[in-house]
């Protein structure tokens, strides 16, 4: 019949006016998507504006080291020691990459388990997370593994589509957390979780020796998972996280601050962070050592992470993320604040 031509010919032409318009569709939201990854967290309104410049110190803990000699830097002590080892490396592992061994290596395990067993004993359930994953948790993370000079290490992707290492455990455990509903009745969920992390970290000029900016180090991380019902919850568990970062770095006798830090040095997720700075007499300035975010519902919202209500509705969770002990920098704080001039004393303290 006439009429079924005709209706099959119009069925090609619209098959092919679609196959046109999906191109076209696959370009704009690939084009949109590529620019609401960049769009940011809300920011809480008492956070400074302005650059690292105007950071806000909020606390003082502990005093500085006084010492009736001058002090020296940790690589130089841990090398004196036997316990680090950075030179001649080229061969082995290339640039910023490092050897701990002895009482250096029998450091790092006392310090992960230091920082994992306070954190269990205060309810906390410990997690092993995958050091390689896909690249929508990254971004749902706040990240992008794929931008131009990323701090991401991405792997071959003729062999590993999509595949990353992790800069920080905080992608394994968000990871965990994806397209997944906690019951409110469990909320709020925190987790601690010791893993190796991975970062280029692009040769800028500055720390090009020593423990302070190298490409894999060990991390204890904190992360939880809370409820969105007064819009306090996620800011009290960042108090709790940043109160047990001090009790822990006060366990040390270690000298700090703590600063609230400024609108451009939040990053995309952070509606509030704190950092936390120790004092390395070695380097004789601070240093970072830990910090403490409150990414509210940004993570949540492009990983949907959820809570179950009472009534069986769901809604966007909070998350919370803090460092509990990055270990190359805490050895920095150890060895440098409690050296002396006797090798044989300070050998022991770092046994």
């Amino acid at each position: 019949l006439p009429e079924y031509t005709q209706a099959l010919q119009k069925g090609r032409d619209i098959r092919t006016r679609l196959n046109q318009l999906y191109l076209i569709d696959g370009e704009l939201d690939q084009e949109h998507y590529s620019r609401a990854l960049r769009l940011p967290n809300n920011t809480h309104p008492d956070v400074p504006i302005g650059d690292e410049s105007q950071a806000r110190v909020v606390d003082f803990i502990g005093q500085k080291a006084a010492f009736d000699f001058k002090p020296r830097g940790h690589v130089e002590l841990g090398e004196e020691l036997g316990l680090i080892r950075q030179r001649h490396l080229s061969h082995v592992s290339g640039h910023r990459s490092y050897y701990l061994r002895g009482a250096g290596a029998r450091l790092q395990t006392a310090l992960q388990n230091f920082a994992l067993d306070t954190l269990q004993q205060r309810g906390f359930i410990p997690m092993v997370v995958p050091d390689m994953m896909k690249g929508a948790v990254f971004e749902g993370c706040g990240m992008q593994p794929n931008a131009q000079r990323s701090q991401v290490y991405s792997l071959d992707p003729a062999r590993f589509p999509d595949l990353n290492l992790a800069g920080t455990g905080e992608v394994g455990v968000a990871g965990y957390f994806m397209d997944h509903a906690v019951n409110c009745k469990d909320l709020p969920v925190r987790t601690v979780c010791s893993s190796t992390c991975y970062r280029a970290e692009t040769d800028t000029g500055r720390e090009t020796w020593g423990l302070y900016r190298v490409h894999h180090f060990n991390k204890v991380e904190m992360f939880g998972v809370t409820a969105d019902e007064t819009g306090e919850e996620s800011s009290q568990l960042l108090e709790e996280f940043v109160s047990l970062q001090k009790e822990m770095f006060s366990a040390l006798e270690l000298h700090y601050r703590v600063l609230d830090m400024p609108t451009q040095e939040l990053g995309p997720p952070a509606y509030r962070k704190y950092d936390i700075e120790a004092w390395m007499p070695g380097r004789n300035c601070y240093g970072e050592i830990s910090s403490a975010s409150n990414c509210t519902d940004y993570q949540s919202r492009r990983l949907n992470i959820l809570y179950e209500r009472e009534d069986g509705s769901l809604q966007y969770a909070h998350t919370v993320n803090a460092t509990a002990c990055a270990i190359p920098r805490m050895i920095i704080s150890i060895l440098e604040t409690h050296q002396t001039k006797v090798r044989h004393n300070l050998l022991t303290l770092a046994c």
